[in-house]
């Protein structure tokens, strides 16, 4: 059964054996980060007696500051409760029905219609339900509020400030009306301001560019409180695409305020903490720009999620949700943003970002504050990162059919290093892999991409060092190119833009211009393997390795 909310999943965490109760107390400001942090990193032993990295889940329940107020963190940090959270046994099983989706054929005549019926049954669960109220709204906030009545954590000494770490932010793409759902930090500057730290190609900071687009081409229609206000204009001659592509020029995509006329209004966002796992989890998935995150959510608990209406902004929220926070950005307003303690092990730089004002706070009574903590890996999000590997491959092979797998190592902080096997069929086309990973969503950012036969067992590091490096000669196998480079890369030559390398690890073919012989590796032969399998049992007695 999927789980209705996050206290459903709190309790599910603590009967399995995978939560922690911390009535010691702690302080949000850096001590709850320095606690969760070393547990992340610690070994803990299951039942089966096999150890695994990741601690345990942490509820602080004494929080300085904050009495009576809890505060959840880790809740992701490990493999099994990756498994736990998306209820399943392996995330494999997940992988297999969006594979099972994928594989459906029109139907030839009646009966294939008719077997088709179960699915269509299943796929009436992925959509979500609009509910005229619920939990998020038991206290309701238009004004006497402040973002500093939570537990906010500030997690690294050199953070600009406290960061609300693991939120669900909600946009209205501008052009079709569809909802996206992103997970983007939000450093906490006042009682009622915050910003809003979407990187310039996630989905939500392309909804932004698109408000401004449209108010710069009709700036009669950005919104009820700023007609005709400050408003972009040129000579009626200039085409709609044209003043499109002149203001984003000269606000580089948004990234800068454009010197002179400029378009103002406002985009509505909401912003929804502590929610169930699998829309939590949705929130980070490469999903494409066209699914809603909602959906995606649906899908991963076989349950619709229950959605109501915002009280200030025409959103929708998730109505089980802990805390709402309802507000807007607006187009002409970016304010310094960071530095920030981030996934790569470094303080991510400061940046200008847009401001999310906040015009109405909704909770539950006795809210409970999810967080996370980002630094070196091990941490909390590479397991989410994993599970988006395992469980995404099959959305990879439909535009890359001959994947056969791929691994994102954690310390590669996922943007940095995909290793990636495939059937090879033809020459070159190691390269072709390479740039059609760059050419996809997120993974544009891939700053080493290594390419290995099929042969190669991409998850076994060991066995992919050996290849690679047996594999390649550097002048020939490596290549260049330059593209976009992810906000959080502080080695690139520009902000946002880099070189990235691909690395041809596979074995070279004659009509790839290697003529010389490729050599045999290295096995025992059958004969003497099996001679040896029938003495080992007394030869490891002898050697003491039983």
């Amino acid at each position: 059964m999927a789980y209705n909310d996050l206290r459903d999943w709190i309790k599910a965490l603590d009967q399995g054996g995978e939560l922690k109760r911390i009535r010691t107390e702690a302080d949000p400001i850096l001590e709850v980060a320095e606690i969760a942090d070393r547990v992340s990193k610690s070994k803990v032993t299951d039942k089966d007696g096999q150890g695994s990295v990741g601690g345990k889940a942490l509820l602080f329940e004494n929080l300085k500051g904050y009495p009576g107020a809890r505060l959840l963190i880790n809740q992701f940090g490990s493999a099994r409760r990756m498994k736990l959270a998306l209820e399943v046994d392996a995330l494999d099983e997940i992988a297999d029905r969006i594979r099972a989706f994928m594989d459906v054929k029109s139907p030839q005549g009646f009966l294939d219609k008719v077997k088709m019926l179960p699915m269509l049954a299943e796929m009436g669960k992925f959509f979500p339900k609009a509910v005229a109220t619920g939990p998020c709204k038991e206290v309701i906030k238009r004004d006497n509020f402040s973002l500093l009545d939570f537990p906010v954590l500030q997690c690294w000494p050199k953070d600009a400030g406290r960061f609300i770490t693991l939120p669900c932010v909600i946009t209205r793409d501008p052009k079709t009306g569809k909802r996206n759902v992103g997970m983007y930090r939000m450093q906490i500057y006042d009682e009622r301001t915050t910003g809003m730290h979407w990187q310039r190609q996630k989905v939500a900071a392309e909804h932004y560019r698109d408000a401004i687009r449209n108010a710069a081409i009709f700036p009669d229609h950005v919104g009820p409180d700023h007609v005709g206000r400050d408003a972009f204009v040129r000579p009626a001659k200039q085409s709609e695409a044209a003043k499109a592509v002149d203001i984003m020029a000269r606000s580089s995509g948004g990234a800068m305020l454009a010197a002179g006329d400029r378009p103002s209004g406002r985009m509505e966002v909401a912003v929804a903490i502590g929610t169930e796992p699998a829309l939590t989890f949705s929130a980070i998935v490469p999903a494409p720009p066209d699914v809603e995150e909602f959906i995606v959510a649906g899908f991963l608990r076989q349950k619709p999620l229950e959605l109501v209406k915002c009280e200030t902004v025409d959103l929708e929220v998730p109505a089980n949700a802990e805390i709402i926070l309802e507000g807007y950005v607006n187009l002409d307003e970016l304010r310094t943003e960071g530095p920030f303690g981030d996934h790569t092990g470094f303080y991510s730089l400061d940046d200008l970002y847009p401001v999310f004002h906040v015009t109405c706070i909704t909770h539950r009574k006795d809210p409970i504050y999810a967080t996370t903590i980002v630094g070196k890996p091990p941490m909390e999000d590479g397991w989410m990162g994993k599970a988006v590997e395992r469980i995404f491959l099959p959305l990879m092979k439909l535009t890359i059919p001959e994947l056969v797998d791929i691994n994102l190592p954690l310390e590669g902080v996922f943007h940095n290093l995909m290793i990636v096997s495939i059937r090879k069929s033809y020459p070159g086309q190691a390269r072709k892999v390479m740039n059609a990973i760059w050419s996809l969503g997120q993974a544009m950012f891939t700053k080493c991409i290594l390419v290995v036969d099929e042969d190669v067992n991409v998850q076994d590091l060991g066995e992919v060092t050996l290849k690679v490096l047996n594999n390649i000669d550097p002048e020939r196998d490596i290549q260049f190119t330059l593209g976009p480079i992810d906000s959080l890369d502080h080695s690139s030559r520009l902000p946002n833009y880099g070189s990235k390398m691909g690395v041809d690890a596979t074995r070279k073919w004659s009509t790839e211009g290697f003529a010389r012989p490729w050599p045999d590796e290295i096995t025992m032969d059958a004969k003497t393997k099996s001679l040896v399998d029938s003495k080992w049992k007394a030869l490891a007695k002898e050697l003491g390795i039983e």
